[in-house]
């Protein structure tokens, strides 16, 4: 049954988990397709999701493939409902997989993955077309819809949610283990809650 939104809205609401640590996120490296694993911190974050999800019911849940998103995913207690979606797995980042921003801007000055992007991966709008692929999905759905995934491609879903130009991502800054809501205030999409941090060590 969807959540009593902003303004009452009770339409359904779509609700984020940024997967918990990785050593690369906790370094800042651009981790897109490589599959790095959790740390113990980041198993601990993802155990703590649970308290804030509890008493929301879902409809449907479903999680970036790479293992960081899924097993988040498992240790908030969606092991046995959640389902595996390959849009919503990270930017591809081409040859910039690995690397931090500081090291990119070392031989792009000024570089930033919102206005130039990677060399050899994706563009910003493709990954806009897989997080619009995602959300229609959603709102196809009777009930609120948790997803469980990346900073980049989530940031870029909720732009695209409220109907801004998905480099407009850039705004919305993601923590590891966090939660956020997308949702409807007299009809209009909204940003409910964004980034609450949950603990977790």
């Amino acid at each position: 049954m969807p959540t009593s939104g902003a303004g009452g809205d009770r339409r359904p609401e779509l609700w984020l988990v940024r997967h918990g640590e990785t050593a690369w996120a906790r370094l800042g490296r651009h981790t897109g397709r490589t599959d790095v694993p959790l740390t113990e911190r980041g198993r601990e974050q993802a155990r703590s999701v649970a308290d804030r999800l509890t008493g929301t019911p879902f409809a449907l849940v479903l999680s970036s493939p790479l293992s960081r998103a899924f097993e988040t995913a498992r240790l908030a207690g969606f092991g046995d409902q959640v389902e595996p979606d390959p849009d919503l797995v990270e930017w591809d980042y081409g040859e910039y997989e690995g690397r931090t921003t500081s090291e990119i801007r070392s031989l792009v000055p000024g570089w930033s993955i919102w206005r130039q992007g990677p060399v050899g991966g994706e563009s910003i709008d493709d990954v806009a077309a897989r997080a619009a692929r995602v959300i229609a999905r959603a709102r196809s759905i009777e009930g609120n819809v948790l997803l469980f995934g990346h900073g980049h491609v989530l940031r870029i879903l909720a732009a695209r949610w409220l109907g801004l130009p998905p480099s407009e991502g850039r705004l919305f800054a993601l923590s590891t283990a966090t939660v956020s809501v997308l949702g409807w205030e007299h009809g209009a999409p909204v940003v409910v809650r964004w980034n609450e941090g949950c603990g977790g060590g």
